[in-house]
């Protein structure tokens, strides 16, 4: 019976009866290969393509059956100019092999990719630097390369280096109280990461070795050492707690000093800062640049103590100084100042530009002074009164005068004129015709040197001042 020879390998099975007296050459033959299944060869590369061969295709044609791909652990060498194809041959041989790609760059744009290959079938990329598990399983023109560790199953890994993968890193358990540093999966928590450490529990850092986020031993807090970005929403179901102060230029910030307390800074090309409402609706507005905030609706508050005085052309605007107390300013077309009830309706007007008061209604109280006393100390000639600005008028008369009609007078304004003459006396008075008199008959003044009249009025309608009769020769 001849020999036969094993698929994979080529090793000769020596037949019943065959070489007499000469197996020993065989039997060495096949423990040189044996030796080679259980050894590391460096093979070198050049070029894009290379044939690995396990064994000749007729082990017993005459020549030597001992090749490269007969060991199993195989380092591929040499300077690529491009990725190498390795065609593992005959593609009958169902072998393993580690195979680690050591090749170089030739200086073209390297480093370059070994494939494995046998058939039609699959193939497998081993990158440069990188190591390899592979099995062929040798299905003639159809065969495939296949990573004999794609689906690796372990209880537990321990890497004393780092641990790299090129796809992703799928964990399938829950982590445990106690761990020093564990990644877990369940299907309601999703991605858990769980760790002890006496100052955090977790810390995430980049590649500059830095802290990002913390979370202290045995918190549930969390630690951002640099700035929150975020596409969306920011949501907390409890409390979020700065704990640094904002800078200028900060687009939108939240900050806490222990001086300042919450801070909240911002720039905008029309405001800094805008407080809006659930429909979106500015609510307080601090202008760019400015100091001043804008409130939209009413402001309800126990009480408001304004601190700074109030300034020409300010609209609305309450103030307070030592000196004034309480000061309300405004400027309008109609009135400065308007003070209104609950219906809506002016109570107190101040009209624009003028230092007078309106009161639509009553004035109830003790002692009322309406209006300031006119204490003019010279009068001769036309005379027209300004009922606006006084309500008693006080008048040294330096020669004979004439009351001209006014355009100031209010209806249901009174008060008193004092006429007084001065050293020379003799002086008289004449009246204009919204003036009127008792009985039509004028006034007639005390004609002695510094004589005091009183003669007091009421203003009945625009252009009617009644006049009564004077009180002559006051001492």
């Amino acid at each position: 019976m001849a020999s036969s020879y094993t698929t994979s390998f080529g090793i000769e099975k020596i037949g019943s009866g065959e070489q007499s007296g000469a197996w020993g050459d065989t039997t060495n033959h096949n423990i040189d290969i044996l030796d080679r299944i259980a050894s590391y060869k460096a093979v070198a590369l050049s070029g894009s393509t290379h044939t690995l061969t396990v064994r000749e295709a007729s082990p017993g044609s005459g020549t030597e059956n001992l090749q490269d791909g007969m060991y199993r652990v195989i380092k591929f060498t040499g300077a690529l100019g491009a990725n190498n194809t390795v065609t593992v041959a005959p593609n009958t041989t169902a072998a393993f092999f580690i195979m680690i790609n050591a090749t170089t760059d030739s200086g073209s744009s390297g480093p370059y990719s070994v494939i494995l290959t046998q058939g039609s079938g699959a193939n497998i990329t081993i990158a440069n630097g990188k190591s390899a598990i592979v099995y062929m399983d040798g299905a003639g023109s159809g065969a495939a390369v296949i990573d004999a560790i794609s689906n690796l199953q372990l209880a537990t890994i321990t890497a004393s280096g780092d641990i790299t993968s090129a796809g992703t890193v799928n964990v399938t358990g829950d982590t445990a109280a106690g761990d020093d540093a564990a990644i877990g999966f369940t299907a309601a928590e999703g991605l858990i990461l769980t760790g002890q450490g006496s100052t955090n529990d977790v810390t995430i850092k980049n590649d500059a070795d830095a802290d990002v986020l913390e979370i202290p031993t045995g918190t549930t807090n969390v630690t951002v050492v640099g700035d929150i970005t975020a596409g969306g929403n920011l949501v907390s179901t409890g409390t979020v707690e700065p704990a640094g102060d904002t800078a200028a230029g900060d687009n939108a910030a939240v900050g806490f000093t222990a001086a300042e307390g919450l801070i909240l800074t911002g720039q905008g090309s029309t405001n800094d800062v805008t407080i809006k409402n659930d429909a979106d609706a500015d609510v307080i507005t601090i202008a760019t640049g400015g100091t001043s905030v804008d409130i939209v609706g009413d402001v309800t508050a126990a009480t408001v103590n304004a601190d700074g005085d109030t300034a020409a052309g300010d609209n609305a605007a309450m103030g307070y100084t030592a000196a004034e107390g309480l000061i309300l300013t405004g400027q309008g077309s109609t009135n400065d100042v308007t003070i209104k009830n609950d219906a809506d309706a002016d109570v107190l007007e101040i009209p624009t530009g003028t230092t007078n008061v309106t009161v639509a209604g009553s004035i109830t109280g003790g002692t009322i002074i309406l209006a300031a006393t006119d204490t003019d100390t010279s009068n001769t000639g036309s005379i027209t009164i300004d009922f606006s600005a006084h309500q008693n008028f006080v008048l040294t008369l330096t020669g004979s005068i004439t009351l001209a009609n006014p355009s100031t007078e209010a209806v249901g304004q009174s008060g008193v004129f004092v006429f007084i003459q001065d050293g020379t006396g003799s002086r008289t008075l004449s009246l204009g015709t919204d003036y009127e008199s008792p009985a039509a008959g004028g006034i007639t003044l005390s004609t002695g040197a510094n004589a005091v009249d009183v003669v007091p009025y009421f203003v009945k309608a625009s252009g009617s001042i009644q006049l009564g009769a004077p009180q002559l020769a006051f001492a």
